[in-house]
């Protein structure tokens, strides 16, 4: 390829030719530029580099001979697709069958994104169907107001949910995310939106029971959080294999979209947003995060302990499950989140019975987390910390035991789940940052929900659809 004028060539994996086209293309250069390919096993430890030497004359030629594909550039927005058939139920088999072949879709199917469909999405929004949000990373495809809407129709989505993706998509955007990083890295990093505000209401965004999905009560969520995967894919070229390197993927469809249940904080507990990101109480707004992982940790006690030994064995062993050297807490160590702890009202009132805040929590999970340094040395972890680029992150491992993170405010606490309180659940971070936007609503936004409601049903806590 060529930058400011240097011809240059690469040395790569070939198993990661897709992410390196795809990085290049984000750039704005020749996603076919020279590059010389190796298998995977000459870049482990201890490799025999003596093929890079007898392959020299490839690197010579990638310098002084390739040139740039004169064809012209590809339009943005692709041209529209016409699909003949004898009736709309052929036509949606067909456009599903173009959709795996061309690799649009995620295997699961997908609505027809006809202009009439699109532009009902695009009733959802406060800006031009051509407002530009940004890149999507690692290939960089402009991203548009109406390519949101196309992915939220092909999602199954109603324009009601469109002001939410879009946030999520701004935050998402974010340089402070390195979503370019995420996108293509082998951690099996995948987004996690939190939401605040009357929004998760009106729009049906679970906060309770199943609320990670899936729940046809509150179908709010795996639209959304659908409509950013195909986005992440379509526009971003995170394909697995080629364009994406996670090795098992983030197990999810439709990424991790859910509501804080505001209603179930106890007095003097702020909202997540409010909380993170300064947002007014009663604001509608989203919080991105990327996680890497799952799991439930058990934290009622099983037999006839008091209140406070049960809430006490309980922080103890989240703590616990915190403290393993896992390390995807290191890329956001300063300014991201070791990662989401997801707890019911019923226990976060009982523990705010007890006296326990929200910051006396985090305290707690953050100086009992701590990681012994004869462990992370143990598991070559601190070889992962000294070659990170961020000196505040090398410099605590004159730390013994180390912190997770920077700081306990790192560690991101949520009210939300079933009313039950057996139960905690940890979304491991793997997030650079944690980045939050208000959520702008259209003038008739209030007509969309009439809609919804005609069309769902009632959509308050006293009925389901």
């Amino acid at each position: 390829m060529e930058a400011a004028g240097i011809p240059t060539v690469t040395l790569g994996r070939a198993d990661f030719v897709g992410v390196f086209k795809n990085a290049v293309a984000g750039l704005g250069l020749a996603p076919a530029g020279a590059l010389v390919t190796f298998p995977m096993p000459i870049f482990l430890p201890g490799s025999d580099i003596a093929p890079v030497q007898a392959r020299k004359q490839e690197f010579y030629d990638g310098l002084m001979r390739w040139k740039p594909d004169a064809g012209a550039a590809p339009s943005e927005r692709g041209p529209m697709i016409g699909l003949e058939a004898e009736s709309y139920e052929a036509a949606l088999t067909r456009f599903n069958q173009l959709a795996i072949t061309n690799l649009w879709g995620d295997g699961l199917p997908l609505w027809l994104p006809t202009p009439e469909r699109v532009e009902w999405m695009l009733r959802g929004a406060t800006v031009p169907a051509s407002h530009v949000l940004g890149k999507m990373p690692p290939r960089g495809a402009v991203v548009t107001v109406e390519a949101c809407a196309a992915a939220l129709a092909m999602a199954g989505g109603r324009p009601e949910y469109l002001p939410v993706l879009l946030a999520a998509v701004e935050a998402f955007l974010d340089p402070s995310m390195s979503t370019d990083q995420l996108q293509a890295a082998s951690g099996s990093a995948f987004p996690v939106v939190i939401v605040n505000g009357p929004i998760r209401k009106q729009i049906r965004l679970n906060t309770g029971f199943g609320c990670l999905g899936p729940d046809p009560q509150h179908p709010a969520g795996a639209s959304i959080g659908r409509a950013l995967r195909l986005m992440q894919q379509n526009l971003g070229g995170a394909l697995p294999g080629t364009g994406a390197m996670a090795n098992y993927g983030g197990m999810r469809y439709t990424n991790a979209v859910f509501g804080e249940d505001e209603e179930g904080l106890p007095s003097g507990w702020l909202p997540h947003g409010t909380d993170r990101h300064g947002f007014e109480p009663g604001t509608n707004s989203i919080s991105l995060v990327f996680a890497s992982g799952a799991a439930n940790i058990r934290r009622r006690s099983a037999k006839k302990e008091t209140a406070e030994e049960d809430a006490l064995q309980g922080m103890y062993r989240m703590a616990d499950y915190l403290r393993a050297p896992n390390l995807h807490c290191i890329p956001g160590y300063t300014d991201g989140t070791p990662g989401v702890l997801m707890m019911p009202n019923i226990v976060a009132q009982r523990m705010a019975e007890l006296g326990w805040t929200q910051k006396k929590i985090r305290d707690f999970l953050w100086e009992h987390s701590k990681i012994p340094m004869a462990l992370l040395k143990r598991s070559g972890s601190v070889s992962w910390i000294e070659v990170d680029a961020n000196p505040v992150t090398q410099a605590s491992l004159g730390l013994d035991p180390w912190p997770i993170s920077a700081k306990p405010e790192n560690l991101i606490l949520v009210t939300a789940g079933g009313g039950h309180p057996t139960n905690s659940y940890w979304l491991q971070g793997y997030s650079f940052g944690v980045a939050g936007r208000r959520i702008d609503l259209p003038p008739d936004y209030a007509r969309l929900l009439a809609e919804a409601d005609r069309d769902l049903g009632c959509g308050s806590d006293a009925c389901v659809i």
